[in-house]
């Protein structure tokens, strides 16, 4: 199964951005969870099919309107599926 970890920095919270990536992931039918993080972040652990967490990672490079990404810290790997489907923690 083909998973990235991921940490995004910027204007990122108070902007809707872990719905926007939870309406993002579930319409590419990735399992995972979004969060927010203490430090003004936000943390993404995505598994599926590669070409969708492609399209996830460009999606949170960009966010919703209101957001300002500065920087995504990406880090692919592969292990036996975790999730059962997305969430917003």
């Amino acid at each position: 199964m083909h998973r990235v970890h991921l940490v995004i920095q910027g204007q990122v919270q108070g902007v809707g951005f872990r719905y926007f990536i939870l309406r993002r992931a579930e319409s590419l039918r990735v399992n995972g969870w979004v969060r927010n993080l203490d430090s003004g972040e936000v943390e993404i652990e995505a598994e599926g099919d590669r070409a969708a967490l492609d399209a996830l990672v460009a999606a949170a490079g960009v966010g919703p309107a209101a957001a300002h990404v500065t920087r995504v810290e990406a880090t692919w790997s592969e292990s036996p599926a975790r999730h059962s489907r997305f969430a917003a923690r």
